[in-house]
């Protein structure tokens, strides 16, 4: 090998390296902070909307790796007492903020449930991450009054921290017993993919 083959085999191989660097330094994190819903209640791992997303952005080659940072029962305090340690961990570019259903299920106060979405996404901010709270809703067996003011939380939080507001995974899931578990809480194996086209759909823009 002569001389300047060398250098042609140098300077191919710090373009190969150079692009290698690149793709990875694109590579983003996505963080779910969730309950059960998004932790996979009853659902295999691979089966979970979350690793089925992961499959559908690896698809499209958005550079794109999700974090599942959900605890099945978890509340908004909760979330709020690991929000710090799970930046710490991973740094994550986005977080998506998916709690508060258990904190309606307790009956907790929508005061008080929105104190908690409220310092998260405090949290979230200050890290240099950017928020995405997914609005949560409830039967209606819980009462007009505490339905409407529950959900409200949502809606008032996306718009004071001028976040996106993610709508609900589970409308067009929740009211279809053929894709509910036997507990009408929780989503089974057969939701899992249309709930991961339907995120795709809704975060895809923020994420770009």
């Amino acid at each position: 090998m002569n001389f300047l083959e060398k250098i042609v085999i140098r300077v191919i191989f710090t373009i190969l390296l150079f692009f290698s660097y690149s793709i990875i330094a694109e590579t983003r994190k996505l963080l779910i902070l969730g309950d059960s819903i998004s932790a996979g209640y009853g659902i295999d791992a691979s089966a979970n909307w979350v690793s089925l997303l992961q499959n559908e952005f690896d698809k499209e080659n958005l550079n794109i790796t999700l974090i599942n940072s959900s605890v099945s029962g978890d509340t908004s305090t909760g979330g709020l007492s690991r929000i710090k340690t799970a930046l710490r961990n991973f740094n994550p570019e986005f977080v998506l903020i998916e709690l508060g259903g258990n904190d309606a299920l307790r009956g907790y106060p929508p005061k008080n449930i929105e104190n908690n979405l409220s310092e998260i996404i405090k949290e979230v901010k200050k890290n240099g991450s950017k928020p995405f709270l997914m609005q949560i809703r409830i039967p209606p067996n819980y009462g007009k009054q505490y339905t409407i003011a529950f959900e409200n939380v949502f809606q008032d939080l996306a718009k004071k921290e001028n976040i996106p507001l993610i709508p609900f995974m589970l409308d067009e899931i929740a009211l279809d017993e053929d894709l509910m578990q036997v507990d009408g809480i929780h989503p089974n194996t057969k939701a899992q993919p249309k709930i991961a086209v339907f995120l795709k759909k809704e975060l895809v823009s923020f994420l770009k």
